[in-house]
């Protein structure tokens, strides 16, 4: 390839991305062009100066790598993100799937395994590395998936902020949307999955590996559609 592949990296820790900029640029054909430490940085910076393959990390503050992928991937459909995570959960990688992305790379995958997936995206191909791969079969299997696999893409989003403990005002302007939207969210979510209260959501989250198991765990109260 005469011209090497422009990447914009997305991490929120600056030694992480300084160890994934040495890596990508020690082969001859990919060159760090940009960097972001999250979603809405990486959107702004991706408008003013496209590359050829957004790297882009799952937790991120604010929207996360999945969100901002999806509405990357809304305005300009040609764009190609390549979804990098410490989650090796299938879930995760067929959200970031479901949300246009080209590829989804574990943090634990060996340094030419990553190389390998912004070159296979940079043309257009789907990458997912192995140790993800083989889940995300077996995830097709009949009675394998997990709950949350009912969910819409923009409800897994509200789900997973709701999981953290983060209030209904301030997802809602997370994601842009209007509170009485996101309650309508809540509320379709509740129905989806039988679950009454923030705890429940929560045990769920830790159950489908979506947040740490030390996460605290709220007093058994109803979700209100308020952002208290």
């Amino acid at each position: 390839m005469s011209l090497r592949i422009s990447v914009l990296l997305v991490d929120d820790h600056a030694v992480v991305r300084e160890g994934y900029r040495r890596l990508l640029e020690e082969t001859v054909d990919l060159k760090v062009t940009a960097e972001a430490s999250s979603g809405e940085e990486a959107y702004r910076l991706f408008s003013e100066q496209p590359v050829d393959v957004v790297v882009m990390d799952v937790n991120l503050p604010g929207m996360s790598g999945i969100e901002t992928a999806r509405r990357l991937l809304t305005r300009t459909p040609s764009a190609k993100v390549l979804v990098f995570s410490m989650h090796d959960d299938a879930m995760f990688a067929s959200r970031a799937l479901q949300a246009g992305a080209r590829g989804y790379v574990t943090k634990s995958s060996a340094p030419e395994v990553l190389v390998e997936a912004v070159r296979s995206a940079a043309v257009g191909k789907i990458y997912i590395s192995q140790d993800v791969a083989q889940q995300l079969a077996m995830q097709s299997l009949p009675g394998q998936g997990t709950p949350l696999t009912a969910l819409s893409p923009r409800e897994f989003e509200v789900f997973r902020l709701l999981a953290q403990g983060v209030a209904v005002t301030e997802i809602a302007s997370r994601l842009s949307l209007s509170q009485k939207t996101i309650a309508n969210y809540q509320s379709s979510i509740r129905q989806k999955l039988n679950v009454t209260n923030a705890a429940q959501i929560v045990r769920l989250a830790i159950s489908c590996g979506l947040v740490e198991s030390g996460a605290p765990i709220p007093e058994i109260e109803g979700m209100g559609g308020g952002g208290g």
